[in-house]
């Protein structure tokens, strides 16, 4: 995995995005040699995004599944918002 710092980036971001676009490389960025964002192939974004529908799908399951789950009517929630300050 490669690493760039931030004020390399500046220079480099040409380069940096075609490493992750055609080398399928995931591109780490750092800043005062602490990691704080990444580039990635768009391919691994659209699988990140699927895991996360699929992680919030199991959720809203085993939600709805849960016999002590008490239910609000949204009719009451939209009642006590209006009345909040």
């Amino acid at each position: 995995m490669y690493h760039v710092r931030t004020t390399q980036l500046r220079c480099e971001i040409g380069a940096v995005v075609s490493r992750a676009e055609y080398a399928k490389e995931r591109i780490v960025i750092e800043r005062r040699g602490k990691p704080v964002a990444a580039v990635i192939p768009i391919e691994d974004l659209a699988a990140l995004e699927e895991l996360e529908d699929r992680l919030d799908v199991e959720e809203a399951e085993r939600i709805l599944a849960d016999p002590n789950t008490e239910w609000v009517p949204w009719e009451e929630v939209q009642a006590k918002l209006k009345a909040a300050p």
